[in-house]
């Protein structure tokens, strides 16, 4: 039987951050600068505009929103009354550009970074991932990771997941009670990874490079492929169970769920990452799809 797949939105420039909250899809049009929401039937709101660039998306429990503001590494709070201030700097620890994000239930945020100079063509090579706390303070989580990106929690919360998208894996820790992680170890190798190149060559070397992450009521997680045009269910025990193909074969770097019954799929796609920060824009888009499983209750 085909797969439906069912356009939100077309003509976008690079789609980060892709969130479900309150009846709506949020999502950062990042290489545009613009923090937007989208209802079922396509209709935008522009929430903020970000000079400069913004991926990571979440909200602290007083409803405030924080947003990565890529290129000066800081972290933004839009309150819920629109009011935006800066929450967290972390440019004195992130030498390179900060990426996505996942706000957690206690309200900490944890930010990955690039990790290198991707917009000046250097090639990849590890990098951090930062932990901000509610008060705005600054940790350096863990070291050595390659292009650190989606983040969710697994396991109650218990258990931190992290994509390597240059190194192809998942990568988890154990959140300790005062935020501090221990045991790192591999939740999911998915073949070799690449020997250290320029990105796009490292990219068509991976297997598959796990960018955006999701997780659902099972304790499964989405990841969208970066290299391979899909987005594959993990489970827990780091296998590939399920795989959603993007209908045109189009790059995919960001998933969410969320909907109306929490089984929709959204797929964040676009001609590449390298070819939008060349300047070639309007080809990101954002698709659904209904998946068996939906996302954790609230």
């Amino acid at each position: 039987m085909s797969r439906k797949f069912d356009t939100i939105v077309d003509g976008g420039c690079y789609f980060e951050g892709a969130r479900w909250r309150d009846g709506r899809w949020y999502v950062s049009d990042a290489l545009a600068g613009i923090v937007c929401a989208f209802d079922s039937d396509g209709n935008r709101e522009d929430l903020m505009r970000v000079d400069a660039l913004c991926s990571g998306l979440g909200w602290l429990p007083d409803g405030s929103m924080l947003i990565v503001s890529m290129k000066d590494r800081t972290l933004l709070r839009r309150a819920p009354d629109g009011e935006v201030h800066t929450h967290a700097d972390l440019s004195s620890v992130a030498p390179h550009w900060i990426n996505d994000m996942l706000v957690d239930q206690a309200g900490r945020a944890w930010v990955g970074t690039i990790g290198f100079a991707i917009q000046e063509g250097a090639n990849p090579t590890t990098g951090e991932l930062f932990r901000v706390d509610p008060d705005g303070s600054v940790t350096v989580a863990a070291t050595e990771m390659w292009c650190p990106n989606g983040v969710v929690t697994i396991d109650g919360g218990n258990t931190l997941v992290v994509a390597e998208s240059f190194a192809g894996r998942l990568t988890a820790f154990t959140i300790n009670q005062d935020g501090s992680l221990q045991d790192r170890r591999t939740l999911a190798q998915f073949g070799t990874p690449p020997a250290q190149a320029s990105g796009p060559e490292m990219l068509a070397a991976i297997e598959l490079a796990p960018d955006g992450l999701a997780v659902d009521a099972e304790d499964h997680i989405w990841a969208a492929d970066a290299s391979g045009q899909r987005v594959v269910r993990v489970s827990p025990a780091g296998e590939i169970v399920d795989e959603v193909a993007h209908p045109d074969g189009t790059n995919t770097y960001t998933c969410a769920l969320g909907g109306a019954n929490g089984r929709q799929l959204l797929v964040a796609a676009s001609q590449g990452v390298f070819e939008a920060l060349a300047g070639v824009d309007g080809t990101a888009e954002l698709i659904v799809t209904e998946v068996d499983v939906p996302a954790p209750a609230n």
